[in-house]
């Protein structure tokens, strides 16, 4: 079944996040979102030309749009992973289909009673999630994990306009590396650059690799595999990190957290079946 395809790119996700939390060590979230983007960008250059397709788009507005908003959206999830415990971060992150399906709403389309019920689960779900599963110390992370879903799902919601317009796919995620780049290169300016060595560089490399190869796994599952089978199986990164965050660092999460994640990961399969038409990205 081509839908497994996206087990493998929320395993390889999930092994991002893993090199996003122990690059930080070194390196800020900023530096690491700017080295995930550069090489990104690198890389789709090559794809754009390899396909032979033109950079030059009529609706240069909405990729600057998408690209800024995605570019915070990315930046926003590496903070929350570097203050949260992995499984916790990329959970908040996902509630941007509830997000997604709030913005369709808000648009003008025709919002059904069990979207409805889909989005109060959501945020219920958050709701346990942000309150007695962290300490003081991780409200903040928790609000800017949850920030990185709501940028994202305002992200996607860019990404279904482009797509309404016919605008292609490479071009888009093309211009979003650019965007990212650029914005976190001139946050740079202002930050602290720490040397890259050779560890760190690795780390640096396998996060935008693995994001990459993800993504590769994550569009053959969308676009040869079934749709709702596929974003229900993306919720696989939330158990992915779990394991590779109790393995690496010990994190385990207690009852009322699992219980917040099973909410929220049921409430963005129910908007993905309410809101078939809209596209499913990760960064």
């Amino acid at each position: 079944m081509q839908s497994l395809w996206m087990i493998a790119a929320s395993f390889l996700f999930a092994c991002m996040g893993v090199c996003v939390k122990l690059a930080a060590a070194t390196h800020s979230a900023v530096e690491i979102t700017f080295y995930r983007s550069f090489i990104s960008l690198i890389l789709m250059y090559a794809l754009v030309r390899l396909r032979g397709v033109s950079l030059k788009t009529p609706h240069w507005r909405w990729q600057i749009t998408r690209g800024t908003v995605g570019f915070l959206a990315l930046v926003s999830y590496f903070f929350a992973i570097t203050m949260l415990p992995l499984a916790t971060a990329v959970t908040l992150n996902y509630t941007s289909a509830i997000f997604l399906a709030l913005y369709l709403a808000l648009s003008g389309a025709r919002m059904r009673f069990g979207m409805l019920i889909a989005l109060a689960i959501g945020l219920v779900g958050v709701g346990f999630l942000l309150k007695p599963s962290f300490h003081a110390d991780q409200l903040l992370g928790g609000l800017i994990g949850l920030s990185s879903g709501i940028l994202a799902g305002m992200a996607y919601f860019s990404v279904r306009q482009l797509g309404a317009r016919g605008e292609s796919e490479t071009r888009t995620v093309f211009y979003f590396s650019l965007v990212s780049s650029i914005g976190a290169g001139g946050w740079l300016l202002f930050s602290e650059l720490h040397a890259v060595e050779m560890r760190s560089g690795a780390l640096l490399l396998g996060v935008a690799c693995f994001a990459t190869l993800a993504q590769l796994a994550m569009t053959r599952a969308y676009s040869r595999g079934k749709t709702l089978m596929s974003a229900a199986l993306a919720y696989s990164t939330v158990i992915f990190s779990s394991l590779l965050g109790m393995l690496f660092w010990g994190e385990v999460l207690d009852a009322s957290a699992w219980l917040a994640i099973g909410l929220i990961i049921l409430s963005g399969i129910a908007a993905t079946h309410f809101s078939r038409a809209s596209p499913v990205e990760q960064d």
